[in-house]
Order: C-alpha cells, then sequence, then structure tokens
C-alpha cells in the first residue's frame, strides 16, 4: 500500500528533535510523497525545509499566509502575497499556496483583514497556476463566497470537519476534500458520511500532523506514518479496501499537486 499524506507540518518545532526518525517510520509505514506546509511569514520554518527535504527527498512544499497571522498584514494585505511569492520564488519543490483562508472561531485577526489577506492570496494562485489549501472555520458561507468572487477553482479544503452540504458546496466549486485523523473518532459519524458522499477521484487524506492525532493515538503528537489510520477508517466508511483509498487518494494527489 503506497500512502501519502497530503497536509502535515514537518518544518514545525516539534519534529526538530527526531525528525529522521519521524520520516523513517512514515517511510516504514508506506508513504511516498507529503505535503508539508509552510508559514510565509515564519522564516526559520521555511529554512527549516531544507533540513525536511534533506531527510524526505520525496515532500513537496505549500506556502501560505494562515488567517491567523492576518493582522501583521492589515495596513498592506497584498504584503501578505508578496512575501508568499518571494518564499515561492526561493522553494522550487513548492507546488501550492496555502494554508489560507478564514478562521472566525478563534478571531486572532479582524475578519475583513482575513478576507482581504485570503483574497490576495488566492490571486497570487491564479497568476501562477498553483492550486489552494484552504483552511476555513466556522467561515462557510464567506469562505465560499470569497472563492466565487475571485473566480479560483483548484485546490482541497484541508482537514474538513463540515457536512455533507458544505461537501457538495466544496465539489462544485471545484475542490478536494481531505479528511484527517477527526474522521476516525467516535462521534464523528457525520464526517464518516462525508467519506462516503466525496467521489472518489476527489478524496484526499491527511494527518495536520503533528495536531489531530487519530484513534487510538489521540492525545499525542501526530506524524505522517499515522495516516494510514485515515486510510483504514474511511475505507470502512466506503465499503472499500484501505488499498484501494490508497491508491486512489495518491492519484488524486499527483493530478493535484503535480510532484
Amino acid at each position: 500500500m503506497v500512502l501519502i499524506d497530503s497536509h502535515c507540518h514537518l518544518a514545525g518545532e516539534e519534529f526538530l528533535a527526531d525528525l529522521e526518525a519521524v520520516v523513517e517510520r512514515a517511510k516504514g509505514a508506506g508513504l511516498s510523497h507529503a505535503l508539508v506546509i509552510l508559514a510565509a511569514n515564519d522564516r526559520a520554518e521555511l529554512l527549516r525545509a531544507q533540513s525536511v527535504t534533506a531527510a524526505w527527498p520525496e515532500v513537496r512544499f505549500s506556502i501560505g499566509v494562515h488567517p491567523h497571522a492576518a493582522g501583521v498584514y492589515a495596513e498592506r494585505p497584498a504584503a501578505a502575497a508578496e512575501q508568499v511569492a518571494a518564499a515561492l520564488d526561493d522553494q522550487p519543490l513548492a507546488r501550492a499556496i496555502g494554508e489560507i483562508g478564514l478562521d472566525y472561531h478563534y478571531d486572532f485577526a479582524p475578519r475583513d483583514v482575513q478576507e482581504h489577506v485570503f483574497r490576495e492570496q488566492i490571486r497570487l494562485a491564479s497568476q501562477r497556476a498553483l492550486p489552494i489549501v484552504i483552511h476555513t472555520r466556522e467561515a462557510e458561507d464567506d469562505t465560499f463566497r470569497v472563492l466565487a468572487e475571485e473566480s479560483h477553482r483548484g485546490g482541497v479544503f484541508h482537514c474538513f470537519t463540515g457536512n455533507r452540504s458544505m461537501a457538495t458546496r466544496a465539489l462544485d466549486a471545484g475542490f478536494h476534500v481531505s479528511l484527517a485523523g477527526i474522521v476516525t473518532f467516535p462521534k464523528a459519524e457525520e464526517l464518516r458520511e462525508v467519506a462516503r458522499l466525496v467521489p472518489l477521484d476527489r478524496l484526499l487524506i491527511e494527518t495536520d500532523s503533528p495536531f489531530l492525532a487519530p484513534v487510538p493515538y489521540r492525545g499525542k503528537r501526530n506524524e505522517p506514518a499515522r495516516v494510514g489510520r485515515v486510510a483504514e477508517v474511511v475505507a470502512v466508511a466506503r465499503g472499500m479496501t484501505p488499498d484501494a483509498v490508497a491508491e486512489a487518494t495518491a492519484r488524486n494527489f499527483h493530478n493535484l499537486f503535480a510532484p
């Protein structure tokens, strides 16, 4: 079974001490690739990408300004996209822009500023013909409104936690849907319904490492090796084998991110 983790944060400080061991466990679990998320406004993280690449040459990167950090660009939202563009130019293995979007749960940045920063990055993605990796939390209507107004199609709703209606909206807008460890939680039946709903050619799986470890690892640091657990639960929900889910999601990853 060849697996791909379509969203993880291996360049984060959480993996400084044992990155090589984490990568070895991922490879041992059958992973061929992973998409590693980098924050364009975090110089240290951008530099740590070199260590990630050295440990795992097959990784690819997505670079963006998270909505939590949007407030830094309140005076000039276009500066966020400019910073992302510079980081993309410095990273030959970048294949997407993100994670970007809106987060109204924490409201770490004013909502209007989040939206402006989101728009600027979508426009950059359109200019560069890159897919986007969307983070949206308690901001469904505004997220879809901005996507429609910016006319961008192509990307993924990462760590999807919405219902069937929201999944349908994402699919209709031309996006993939990525499921993370939350799909394994006992009370996540609605999310397992989404796993059944999403067409096989629009489905991705991820860990969002180091966050959201799947059952039975909840409460521990997550890592890419555990994406296989997500595949297993999605497979049960869909009445398929884990191998079939792994094969389809790997193919979708290659089609979307052209690694």
